[in-house]
């Protein structure tokens, strides 16, 4: 058994070769490696389910087991999204939360959501997933916190696997209903005990801390409003104990704020500090209205934020200060959040958003495009806590997309593809590949026939809505 030493310096064992990847040809390949480098006749050599080498097409092997011609495409790692609630594809665009703000749309939505079924659950998962692959997402978290009718955070982690896209599987909860002065109905609660024991099963269960790992638990109370000091503080315990992540909702809106001051006498982020929920391992979904105290906090102590643009214009709850928080040193990924408060889950388009929302509240050198690309990748990686996605380097994970520069969207920018794909109107991908496996082949997903899911999400999308009537 000898070492061999690619072009790039990679090196690897030989005589214990798995499957092989050759992508060749790239008109751009974005690598988003220490260097930024941006490599034109670009490509990647990959065995198994990690890239081996990186370089100009001439620089890598001729032969492989598999090999791609990404003649006429950017080659971008697979973005990262890092907030999401997927079984809020059932319930895009009710007409009762067309129009409200944050709590007035929960409000609204949660005696719909007390009606949800465990197949409700699987098939809005998988048609969300769906929906993000095509749209240059490769790992994805999702925020379950309501468990009606027998479902559970395993039937979404059953759609992951038929799908194959990496998961970060949240095990949410909501305790504090509306008895107890919280928000959510009574009959969508749970118990603190059965919180903690069935999110310690979850962790037992199915949670993989390695390397390349496809699958991953969180621990992730709601937010203040729905939920006891208690469980915060248990919810955290137990996180560390495993040694896995902590999630949560905070700072999202100007009622936010005002409940945290009247209910604990704090800010949001002061009763994150005060609950043990800062730290590498946490982060927290919006922080629209953090304070510049909170954005000090958060880059101290490496507390992340998944910024939600879309989510965010569309129940009016302000611009998030991306700047500034990046400025500091705070860990900023990137989230499409729910498909009722967003409506849909297009990666690529909230990498758009994220750009044009940044310069609409803080002027046209708030954010390039290549910083907004940067915060969909490495930024989501950090985020979620990962060093082995957001990058194509030796030693990261094989997953990266391509995008076709030749549709009419793309034309008169092929002089900055990397920027057109980010200035351009949203494309949907033409290649995704997940650890070395492809999931998207010519636009079309290979691990699931569509057609048949979205027909059934369709009818139990009417069946959700008809029951709440």
């Amino acid at each position: 058994m000898t070492m061999q030493t690619h072009p790039t310096g990679a090196t690897r064992t030989t005589g214990q070769r798995g499957k092989t990847m050759l992508v060749r040809h790239a008109d751009v390949l974005v690598t988003m490696d220490g260097e930024r480098r941006e490599v034109r006749d670009g490509g990647l050599y990959i065995e198994d389910h990690r890239i081996v080498a990186v370089g100009r097409t001439a620089e890598l092997p001729d032969t492989a087991d598999e090999i791609l011609d990404m003649s006429g495409h950017l080659v971008i790692p697979g973005l990262v999204n890092t907030h999401h609630h997927m079984y809020q594809s059932l319930t895009r665009a009710i007409p009762a939360a067309q129009n409200a703000e944050l709590f007035g749309w929960l409000t609204n939505l949660y005696r719909v959501w007390a009606n949800l079924t465990p197949e409700m659950i699987e098939i809005s998962t998988l048609t969300a997933m769906a929906e993000l692959l095509l749209s240059g997402c490769t790992t994805s978290s999702d925020h379950l916190y309501i468990y009606p009718n027998g479902s559970r955070l395993d039937d979404s982690i059953v759609a992951a696997r038929r799908i194959g896209m990496r998961f970060h599987a949240s095990r949410g909860s909501m305790s504090v209903g509306q008895k107890d002065g919280g928000l959510p109905p009574d009959s969508v609660v749970e118990s603190e005990a059965d919180i903690l024991k069935d999110t310690q099963r979850l962790i037992e269960a199915y949670h993989d801390e390695g390397r390349y790992a496809m699958l991953r638990v969180v621990v992730a109370p709601c937010s203040p409003f729905s939920v006891s000091r208690d469980l915060m503080r248990e919810s955290a315990a137990l996180a560390r104990h495993y040694g896995v992540s902590l999630h949560t909702h905070l700072a999202e809106n100007v009622n936010d704020i005002a409940y945290s001051r009247e209910k604990f006498g704090m800010t949001p982020a002061e009763y994150a500090e005060d609950l043990g929920w800062i730290g590498r391992d946490v982060w927290h979904a919006h922080c629209v209205q953090l304070d510049d105290a909170g954005i000090g906090l958060f880059a101290r102590t490496g507390t992340g934020v998944a910024h939600c643009p879309c989510s965010n214009m569309r129940l009016a709850s302000g611009i998030a200060p991306v700047k500034k928080m990046r400025l500091a040193g705070v860990p900023v990924g990137l989230g499409v959040d729910g498909s009722a408060s967003n409506d849909g889950a297009q990666m690529i388009a909230e990498v758009r958003q994220a750009l044009l929302l940044q310069r609409v509240g803080f002027g046209p050198d708030a954010m390039t495009a290549r910083e907004a690309l940067e915060i969909a990748t490495l930024g989501g990686a950090k985020v979620l806590n990962r060093d082995d996605i957001g990058a194509l380097a030796p030693g990261m994970a094989a997953d990266f997309v391509s995008f076709d520069l030749r549709q009419p969207l793309f034309a008169g920018a092929l002089h900055d593809p990397v920027a057109a794909l980010v200035f351009c109107a949203p494309s949907q991908v033409s290649t995704s590949v997940i650890g070395g496996k492809i999931v998207v082949k010519d636009g079309v997903l290979t691990t699931v026939d569509l057609g048949p899911v979205i027909e059934r999400h369709n009818r139990l999308a009417k069946s959700l809505y008809e029951s709440a009537a």
